[in-house]
Formats: C-alpha cells, structure tokens, sequence
C-alpha cells in the first residue's frame, strides 16, 4: 500500500484523526504525519488532489484540514473549492478545536490563554532585546495558520516564538 497522500511505499502508520468517531484513524505515512503536526510543505501535499476524493472518511478530513492549513498556496485554494464532503463529515473536518494541533517541545497540547516558559534564550527581531531562558509568557494566543506558532507578551512587546522553543508551565 502507498499512502494517499504523497503516495510514498515506506510503511504506513496508523494516525488518529480527532473531532470524529472514536478510533477513527488514516494510513498514512510517517513524513506526512510529521507535516501535519509540524510546518507543511506545500510542495509535499500535492497529492491532495486525489486524497480528497478517497473512500475513507478520515482521509477525507485530513485533506480538507490540510487543504485549509495550506490555504495561502493559490492550487490548494482551487481544490478545497471543489471539495465536496457529506455534512457529517464537513463537521468532523471543521471539528478541529478538538484537540490543539499547538504542541509545546515536549509534546503537550496549548491551548489559548495558557502560560509558557521559553526554554531557550531567544533573539527577538526587530525589538533588540533577547527573550531569556525561563521567562514566563502568560496568556498566550494560537496562531490559527500554523500550530508551530503562538504570540504572546515578553518585555512589554507582542512577539510571535515557535512552539518549539517553550513548555507548558
């Protein structure tokens, strides 16, 4: 088996889809299970053209996720356009609050309003200032585009940090 999304032979892993029926999960390779908990690649969801029209449900909504995350890419704009889904299933890909796709670098899912702390000094471009080790950032915000950003408040300025710089304190 290829997994439909990139149509890669390497071994399928069982990823679980959330928002949905209990043990509700697609066979997908492990690249694209990293893409969609991490930065996408536009280039590596080309394959989405044909994945949103798949017999599997799960696999549906995880097109239709990703063809959201990818929306600023004009093709993937074209295809969730085309994208039909029953309306059980468009309620199961819309049903994203579930479960945040924000992870701090040790895996635990953020949610908006949470207090971070950085785990690493941070330059901050553009405000001159380094954001140091261990400062709390309280009441953070999920940057919706993409769950490997939040914004929060260090020294009094509003700064986007990675989440792979912070832990939930």
């Amino acid at each position: 088996m290829t997994c439909p999304f990139c149509s890669s032979s390497d071994l399928l892993i069982s990823y679980p889809v959330s928002g949905g029926p209990d043990g509700a999960s697609a066979g997908i390779c492990q690249t694209c299970a990293d893409q969609i908990e991490g930065t996408p690649d536009p280039a590596h969801w080309r394959g989405l053209a044909s994945a949103m029209w798949d017999e599997n449900q799960a696999i549906q909504v995880l097109s239709a996720r990703m063809l959201t995350r990818l929306s600023s890419e004009s093709w993937a704009q074209d295809l969730a356009d085309q994208l039909y889904l029953d309306d059980e299933t468009r309620v199961w890909a819309e049903n994203v609050a579930a479960e945040s796709q924000h992870k701090d670098a040790n895996g635990a899912p953020l949610n908006a309003g949470d207090t971070v702390v950085l785990i690493k000094d941070l330059p901050v471009k553009g405000a001159g200032f380094t954001a140091k080790r261990g400062t709390p950032v309280r009441s953070i915000s999920l940057v919706a585009e993409n769950p490997a950003h939040i914004e929060g408040r260090v020294e009094g300025q509003r700064i986007v940090i990675l989440t792979e710089f912070v832990k939930r304190k």
